[in-house]
């Protein structure tokens, strides 16, 4: 599959980039997308829940009244559950809630994504590009040039770009990650799929 690399005021460089079939032409597996997503999404909880139980709640130490003869409802505790300022019954615990899929299944899920993405033109190659200093107000214009202004965006760069990720950070619907580093969830989770030119190479080399 081959791409027109086009500049970063939007007009056509004259090269052009091949796309792997091995990466961007396979059959999609969408079960191993599946899992690769619910894995993603569950690795961001930090499972910090807490609600204390019936044992953890201060007070209630006493008995509140008699066990019988004053026609009402027996009571041990002010801390029973039912009551008022009471503990929870089966509250949430902390926990951890860490899925790890092995190398192969993580592998086949981003292929799967690139390729859904190349399936449905929604992939772009744009020339290298880097700041000397962070200028947010030029990462828009080279949205705007590239009528990307709105959409959901994801811009994959070549290794470490401090300064084009610290343009690009507060811009909404924009997100820039390394390009060997994008997980499934991550290439599926936006309108149009920017790479730099450089960034296709360092991307294809982590299949091999």
């Amino acid at each position: 599959m081959k791409l027109e690399v086009l500049k970063t005021d939007g007009t056509k460089s004259g090269e052009t980039v091949e796309l792997s079939k091995d990466i961007f032409e396979i059959e999609p597996n969408d079960h191993v997308l599946y899992l690769a997503v619910k894995a993603y999404l569950a690795n961001q909880r930090q499972g910090t829940h807490k609600a204390k139980e019936r044992s953890e709640v201060s007070g209630g130490g006493k008995k509140p009244w008699r066990q019988k003869g004053r026609g009402g409802a027996r009571a041990g505790s002010t801390r029973s559950p039912l009551w008022v300022g009471g503990g929870s019954i089966f509250g949430p615990k902390p926990r951890d809630y860490t899925q790890k899929l092995n190398k192969k299944v993580i592998s086949l899920a981003r292929k799967s994504a690139l390729s859904y993405k190349a399936k449905a033109n929604q992939i772009i190659v744009v020339e290298d590009f880097n700041f000397d200093t962070p200028k947010t107000k030029e990462f828009s214009k080279i949205l705007n040039a590239l009528h990307l202004k709105g959409k959901k965006t994801l811009f994959l760069t070549n290794g470490t770009l401090e300064n084009v990720y610290k343009s690009g950070r507060n811009i909404e619907r924009v997100n820039i990650l390394e390009a060997d580093k994008a997980s499934a969830y991550e290439l599926l989770n936006n309108q149009i799929l920017v790479l730099q030119k450089s960034a296709v190479n360092l991307l294809e080399s982590t299949f091999k």
